[in-house]
């Protein structure tokens, strides 16, 4: 495959516990990936809290390594819970730090969404949270189609494999969009 069509997409879930249906969602996406992507898993969880006072003094390396991981990749797929009908905290606390000057590397980037809940809207209003904090970053965000796992205890067996196929073709097609929308940003 040439070079000018490798994606190399950074992966990040917006959930630190250990059974996450978003993070057993990512990892099903590292397997279900197009020929010519490939998808790294972030680690958000030693980011600290984000405070004015710690900023003054640099970047935790923690917050450095994820900028340095957005800097580099192709692009971005964040696959997040919902939490009291909006992002969890944990995620929006990495988007915060990683959106502080100087050269914040989420402008221009192409993304993907995707998150799985065990309600039934299955993280719509979260997505629909995450989308306006990546249009003030200048994260160009993919619109369609768009992946809602609803009912995720029941898609995912106790080893968190994906057991549904209408999901995993929602996630093979968020992808090959993906996959296209990083591309077709590529020649702009």
């Amino acid at each position: 495959m040439e070079e000018s069509h490798k994606v190399n997409v950074l992966g990040i879930s917006g959930s630190l516990r250990q059974g996450s249906y978003n993070t057993a969602a990512l990892r099903e996406a590292v397997q279900l990936a197009p020929d010519g992507m490939h998808i790294t898993l972030a680690d958000i969880s030693e980011i600290p809290l984000y405070n004015e006072d710690i900023y003054a003094k640099g970047f935790p390396s923690a917050v450095e390594c994820l900028r340095e991981q957005i800097r580099s990749a192709d692009a971005l797929l964040f696959v997040t819970p919902e939490y009291n009908y909006s992002i969890p905290g944990v995620l929006k606390n990495a988007i915060d730090w990683v959106s502080r000057p100087p050269e914040q590397p989420f402008s221009g980037k192409p993304a993907a969404l995707m998150g799985a809940s065990p309600g039934r809207f299955g993280t719509v209003r979260a997505q629909y949270h995450l989308r306006q904090s990546m249009i003030f970053l200048d994260v160009k965000l993919l619109n369609q189609p768009e992946v809602m796992i609803g009912n995720a205890q029941n898609v995912f067996d106790q080893q968190g494999k994906l057991i549904d196929a209408v999901s995993r073709e929602h996630i093979r097609g968020l992808l090959n969009a993906l996959y296209q929308w990083t591309l077709l940003l590529r020649q702009r």
